[in-house]
């Protein structure tokens, strides 16, 4: 009796196995492929405003397309990689409209200089397109949200090509301290898919040169944790940056299409003051601080408040 209640207990775990790694893997085929689309036009965007650096005079206007963009698909305020988060933790449902909005708005932020990054589109992209599969498959609401982080680790994995860090991130990411460890092997083989399909399809993994690297030893030991305490303090301040600029812009420009054309502008204004290193993504601020050291000290503050006006 116990021998064939341990083969009946065996096949389901087999099934359970072999229906989320075909799952998984299929669902980092589709991801993998609009990831590398998505990267390879984020390239172009970057690339086209680096030649010709009179287009962010036009970021104002990208903007206002923007604020109508969502208002046509009867978005009036989106709730973003919060929305994603979410879903997992409640049985809140997921639109697929936030593929198309997230996708085409970041390109065209990156297209005319707006401070932003990759990270927050890609879960929307992944989590999105992933929602979307699993409702057509019928999913329960715990396996939707498995489907869901395996969506946000492909997206994420295809795009920076780091499959290993994408499924632990998405794991993690939902909340702080708490990791969804029935989401494992799901969450790795669709990362792992997804980086291998848009490396296929010429996606070129994000990666740095680093030289010198230190002997383990107490002191560099200690640098480290205190970097890393650091670090933790500028996460903590950028947040609460980001809800302040938020809620000024909000309390003293009411509607959406003159915040967006004010925060435009004040971008502008930064800009000429400051420098273009800290329009788009910011890599270069990256590479020049990796490779020569020459970033300069305020540079984190300057990235922080260009972001934060960008993403009011």
């Amino acid at each position: 009796m116990n021998l064939e209640k341990d083969i009946k207990s065996g096949a389901n775990n087999l099934h359970i196995f072999f229906k989320w790694f075909i799952t998984a893997a299929f669902l980092g085929i589709i991801i993998g492929v609009v990831a590398a689309l998505f990267c390879h036009l984020m390239e172009f965007a970057t690339n086209y405003r680096t030649v010709h650096k009179n287009i962010v005079f036009l970021l104002p206007f990208a903007g206002l397309f923007i604020v109508w963009y969502y208002r046509i698909f009867n978005v009036k305020k989106s709730r973003g990689t919060n929305l994603v988060i979410e879903s997992i933790r409640s049985e809140e449902r997921l639109p697929f409209r936030m593929m198309p909005l997230i996708f085409v708005s970041t390109i065209i932020t990156h297209l005319f200089g707006g401070s932003a990054g990759r990270e927050g589109a890609a879960l929307q992209i992944g989590g999105s397109i992933a929602s979307k599969i699993g409702r057509y498959f019928k999913l329960n609401i715990n396996d939707m949200h498995i489907i869901t982080m395996c969506g946000m680790s492909a997206a994420f994995s295809g795009l920076f090509g780091t499959p290993v860090a994408a499924a632990v991130f998405a794991m993690e990411v939902v909340n702080v301290g708490i990791m969804y460890y029935s989401a494992i092997v799901p969450c790795a083989v669709s990362s792992i898919t997804a980086c291998m399909v848009a490396q296929f399809l010429g996606v070129r993994p994000e990666g740095f040169a680093v030289f010198g690297i230190p002997t383990l030893s107490p002191i560099p030991a200690v640098q480290v944790i205190i970097l890393s305490a650091l670090c933790a303090v500028v996460g903590v301040v950028f947040c609460i940056c980001l809800h302040t600029f938020r809620y000024l812009f909000e309390r003293y420009l009411k509607n959406s299409y003159v915040r967006v054309f004010v925060g435009g502008v004040l971008i502008i204004i930064l800009m000429l003051i400051f420098g273009r290193d800290y329009l788009g993504a910011g890599m270069d601020i990256i590479d020049k601080s990796i490779s020569k050291g020459q970033v300069k000290y305020e540079a984190f503050i300057l990235k922080m408040i260009f972001t934060a006006i960008t993403l009011q």
